[in-house]
C-alpha cells in the first residue's frame, strides 16, 4: 500500500480498444468511441489515487494497431516520462495486440518510471464491464512506490503481469491474460497493491526507428519454403518462424532458411507451444529441420518468446543493427 503523501501525476495515453468501445446503435457493431476524459469520468475514484492528464494517441481497436503506431506511442511515453512533473504513464489499449505493444515499449522505453497498460474484455455497455475497474487498478499500480524499475506492466482482472511474459489466452474472458512459465508479478486487492515477485533486470535497446519489414511464418505439417522465398522477394529484412515442439520445422522449409541467411537476413525461431523453452537437440537423417540443424545454420532462438513477440523484438533489433552476431546477442542478452 502506498506510504507516501505525494499525490502523483500520471499521463493517460489512449489508443482505443474494448476499454473505450461502445455499440453503434445504427449498425449494432462495437467499436472504439469513448474519449479519454470519458474513461476517467467512469472511474471517479481515480482522483483519490493520482492527478491525471489525457494524451489521445488513437481510437482504434487492437487488431488495427500497427508497429508504427506502437513505436510512436513508445516515443510519446518516453518524452512524457522525461518531464520531472510526470510520475508515470497509463496506456489504454485493445487486448488483441496489447502484448506486442507493451513488449515493444518494454524494449525501447529507457525511463524507470512506471508504465502500466489497462485493458477490458467487455465493452462499456456490456453487463459487468471490466474497463473502469482495470483502469483504476492500473492507476493504483502506477502510483505505487514499489512499481518504478519493474518495466512495462499490464493490469487486468486484479492481476499484474510483466510485458515480457504476458499473453492473451482466451478470446473474451476477463481473466484472459496469463504469463506462461513465469506467472503474474503481483495482484491488486482491496487492501492495495501486492508484488509477489522481485523486479527483473531490464536492458532497453536504443533505437530511433524500427524495421517494419519482418515476416512471420507459422509452419505446420507438410509446410515448405515457398512463403519464405516470397517474403525475401518482397523485401523482408527479417524472418520469424513459428516452429513446432522444442523448435523444429519441416525439412522442406530448410532451403528457404538457408537462402535467407546467405542473404544476410536474420531468421528467428520460436515454438507454437504455449509453455516451455526451445531445446535444439534434433537433427540429421529423419530429423532434418530439427533445432540442432537450425542452430548450426545460424538461426536465432527466440527461447521463451512467442512468435508475435519475437517479431516485435526483431523489428527493434533491426532498428539498432544489421549485424547478425549483434542481433543474436540482443536475443540472448
Amino acid at each position: 500500500m502506498t506510504t507516501t503523501n505525494h499525490h502523483p501525476h500520471l499521463r493517460v495515453f489512449t489508443t482505443g480498444g474494448t476499454i473505450a468501445s461502445r455499440r453503434d446503435p445504427a449498425t449494432g457493431a462495437v467499436r472504439a468511441a469513448a474519449t479519454g476524459d470519458e474513461l476517467l469520468h467512469l472511474a471517479p475514484q481515480l482522483a483519490t489515487v493520482a492527478d491525471l492528464s489525457v494524451d489521445p494517441v488513437a481510437a482504434v481497436n487492437g487488431w488495427n494497431v500497427t508497429p508504427a503506431l506502437m513505436f510512436d506511442l513508445a516515443q510519446r511515453v518516453e518524452t512524457a516520462l522525461a518531464h520531472p512533473a510526470v510520475d508515470g504513464a497509463i496506456v489504454t489499449h485493445g487486448t488483441d495486440t496489447v502484448e506486442e505493444t507493451a513488449f515493444l515499449l518494454d524494449l525501447v522505453v529507457h525511463s524507470g518510471k512506471p508504465v502500466v497498460f489497462a485493458v477490458a474484455l467487455r465493452h462499456l455497455e456490456e453487463p459487468g464491464t471490466d474497463g473502469p475497474r482495470n483502469l483504476l487498478d492500473a492507476a493504483r499500480v502506477a502510483a505505487h512506490p514499489a512499481t518504478p524499475g519493474r518495466g512495462v506492466l499490464l493490469v487486468a482482472n486484479e492481476t499484474i503481469h510483466s510485458a515480457r511474459h504476458l499473453t492473451k489466452t482466451h478470446t473474451t474472458n476477463p481473466a484472459a491474460f496469463e504469463s506462461p512459465n513465469h506467472g503474474p508479478v503481483g495482484v491488486v486487492t482491496a487492501g492495495g497493491v501486492r508484488y509477489i515477485r522481485p523486479p527483473e533486470p531490464r536492458r532497453p535497446i536504443a533505437v530511433s526507428r524500427i524495421e517494419p519489414e519482418v515476416f512471420l511464418y507459422k509452419v505446420a505439417a507438410g509446410a515448405d519454403d515457398r512463403p519464405l522465398r516470397w517474403a525475401l522477394a518482397a523485401g523482408s529484412k527479417g524472418i520469424v518462424i513459428e516452429g513446432s515442439g522444442a523448435g523444429n520445422v519441416p525439412a522442406a522449409v530448410v532451403p528457404g532458411i538457408e537462402t535467407a541467411l546467405a542473404a544476410g537476413v536474420p531468421v528467428v525461431l520460436s515454438s507454437r507451444c504455449a509453455r516451455g523453452f526451445l531445446a535444439p537437440i534434433y537433427g540429421g537423417g529423419g530429423a532434418i529441420g530439427g533445432g540442432h540443424d537450425l542452430t548450426a545454420l545460424g538461426v536465432i532462438p527466440a527461447d521463451g518468446l512467442p512468435s508475435q513477440k519475437a517479431r516485435i523484438k526483431l523489428m527493434v533489433a533491426l532498428g539498432a543493427t544489421r549485424d547478425l552476431d549483434e542481433i543474436l546477442r540482443l536475443f540472448t542478452d
